[in-house]
């Protein structure tokens, strides 16, 4: 039987020693494992929770995408495509609108301004979107201003047509009211100028023997009848066509029914009442005569359309 030997006291202290740098070695590994572990899940809940976040951030970006264009998070693949549809809708109706207005611009106003709007939008199909929609905007605007400036032009035309109207009528209407007045004084020269030559035939031709012709009786007729009853030119006109029928102005005319003289008294001896001298005087049958008319058709014109319609006065 062996027995074994009895260990020193300097190797038992080294023992000891070796034991606990070896005891000290392992806690050391165990907690810088611990360390690092603890930060590792440090860092993976920073990158979860930046992860979350970023996640979040998309989210919310989408849903106000989707809510600022009313499309779905499943349609926002074809939102461009209907953008540039919309937009090219919207171009075409612009450009028919402003090609109406500048056909109502000639001779009224600059078409201009809404001309150049309508070229540069006018190729639209190979703009950019966002283009075509800025120039959209500027037709829309030039063709607002360029209708209104072409109202304002009608409109104005409209009150200048209006006023020269007013005025074209009330010069005519002066014209007229004084071409009215010229006649109306035309007329009364012309009337005084006739009953100045009858008086003056009245004053020259006194009824003597030699003044039964005619022509002299005719010259009595007219003195007479515008001394004495105001009768002018036309007045004397149908005196003269209706003792023409009734006698040829001879103051020895006599009709088988017993009509007598220039002016056909029926009988004859009625022109007694303007002289006793009736049968050889024209001047007193002229006064009879006349007498007769203003009795009784008030002029002689009066009665000649009495003779024109009975064949008699």
């Amino acid at each position: 039987m062996r027995f074994a030997s009895p260990r020193s006291p300097l190797s038992a202290r080294r023992e000891i020693n070796a034991k606990r740098k070896r005891s000290h070695t392992r806690s050391v590994a165990l907690g810088t494992g611990a360390a690092l572990g603890l930060l590792g899940m440090i860092v993976g809940i920073g990158a979860v929770s930046q992860a979350s976040a970023a996640s979040s951030a998309n989210v919310a970006a989408t849903a106000e995408l989707s809510e600022s264009t009313g499309l779905r998070h499943e349609q926002l693949s074809v939102y461009s495509a209907i953008a540039t549809k919309t937009a090219h809708s919207h171009a075409e109706s612009t450009l028919l609108d402003a090609g109406t207005v500048i056909t109502t611009m000639a001779n009224k106003v600059d078409p201009t301004p809404l001309a150049s709007s309508v070229a540069a939008l006018g190729d639209y199909k190979s703009l950019e979107t966002d283009t075509v929609i800025e120039l959209t905007g500027q037709t829309k605007e030039a063709t607002v201003a360029a209708r209104s400036a072409v109202a304002e032009v009608d409109r104005a035309a409209a009150e200048a047509a209006a006023a020269e109207a007013v005025r074209a009528q009330a010069e005519a209407a002066a014209q007229a009211q004084a071409q009215a007045q010229a006649q109306a004084q035309a007329a009364a020269r012309a009337e005084a100028g006739a009953a100045a030559r009858a008086a003056d035939v009245a004053v020259a031709t006194q009824p003597v023997a030699g003044g039964n012709s005619p022509a002299e009786a005719k010259a009595t007729a007219q003195a007479m009848a515008a001394s004495k009853y105001g009768w002018g030119e036309s007045e004397f006109s149908c005196l003269v066509d209706l003792w023409t029928r009734e006698s040829g102005w001879s103051y020895t005319a006599y009709n088988p029914s017993g009509a007598t003289g220039i002016p056909q008294a029926l009988p004859g001896s009625k022109m007694a009442t303007a002289g006793s001298d009736w049968a050889t005087n024209a001047t007193t049958q002229i006064s009879w005569g006349l007498g007769y008319i203003e009795a009784g058709y008030g002029t002689p014109c009066g009665a000649w359309a009495h003779s024109e319609a009975n064949n008699w006065y």
